[in-house]
């Protein structure tokens, strides 16, 4: 009985959409004619609206916000860590411009490389997944009605499922359903590199300035203590809000790391400083 069922439901799906030999790897360069452009999605209030890309913005903003506060620290750690130990206003100035250098330009290496593995890793695989539409149309479809069934969905509706998303975009809807990559949004080496540079130097520029001040040895500390204070309740802040955390347990995690990051520098510093 269930053979005979299933039987119906391949004939009732072949029938329904027939799936041609020679063109079906034809699909991934087609432009299908039901396409909508973002200048025709449906834009009135209860429509479905257009939300690609939304996910990667925000991802793109907390990374930001992530590589503000790497600056904020790391460069406020280094300038309390050398006065700990010095408190000649020349020694704090070198040792901030050395962090903002070095931070700036290992967060832009870094990021670069990491994307850039990511970016290769990612084309290799939406190459391969082509040449198996262009040369294993049948398998792949199946191979695509197979995840929409493990998700719950009857094998009769999701091999229909499956064949309507390859007729609209086969190499969108494998990338996105079997590799969980949108071919759309493959992320740019450099454009992540200058994002973290800049998000870095934007947030360690705030205790190097603060440290350039002309006031007392003392005052000037407090300064930078309270100004990266205050940088990290606002990028907490920020964290919070793009996270749907708690607000104030993230600003008080952020804003307390960053002040027991100084401490620990400032002890450091004291610890092995000479202080003539």
């Amino acid at each position: 009985m269930d053979d005979h069922k299933e039987n119906a439901v391949d004939k009732d799906v072949t029938e329904s959409f027939p799936i041609p030999d020679k063109d079906y790897g034809g699909w991934i360069s087609q432009q299908q004619p039901n396409k909508m452009s973002g200048k025709t999605a449906l834009s009135h209030p209860g429509e479905l609206h257009d939300t690609r890309g939304t996910s990667s913005k925000l991802n793109w903003l907390r990374a930001g916000v992530l590589g503000a506060n790497d600056g904020i620290v790391s460069v406020a750690g280094t300038i309390i860590g050398v006065a700990g130990a010095d408190s000649n206003p020349r020694s704090l100035l070198v040792a901030g411009l050395a962090a903002l250098a070095a931070g700036s330009f290992s967060m832009a290496g870094g990021e670069y490389v990491s994307v850039s593995a990511q970016r290769d890793t990612e084309r290799a695989l939406l190459d391969k997944e082509r040449w198996e539409l262009e040369n294993l149309p049948v398998e792949e479809l199946d191979e695509l009605a197979h995840i929409y069934e493990a998700k719950g969905i009857s094998a009769n509706t999701s091999r229909r499922a499956a064949f309507e998303a390859m007729q609209y975009d086969a190499l969108r809807a494998h990338a996105t359903d079997e590799l969980g990559i949108n071919p759309d949004e493959l992320t740019s080496p450099w454009q992540a590199a200058y994002s973290s540079f800049l998000s870095f130097v934007s947030g360690g520029i705030i205790p190097m300035l603060f440290s350039l001040i002309p006031v007392s040895f003392p005052l000037r500390v407090f300064l930078i203590v309270l100004s990266v204070a205050i940088a990290l309740l606002i990028t907490g802040s920020i964290s919070a809000r793009i996270g749907g955390a708690a607000l104030g347990k993230a600003i008080l995690r952020n804003v307390l790391m960053g002040l027991s990051t100084m401490l620990f520098a400032w002890l450091i510093g004291m610890a092995f400083g000479i202080h003539g």
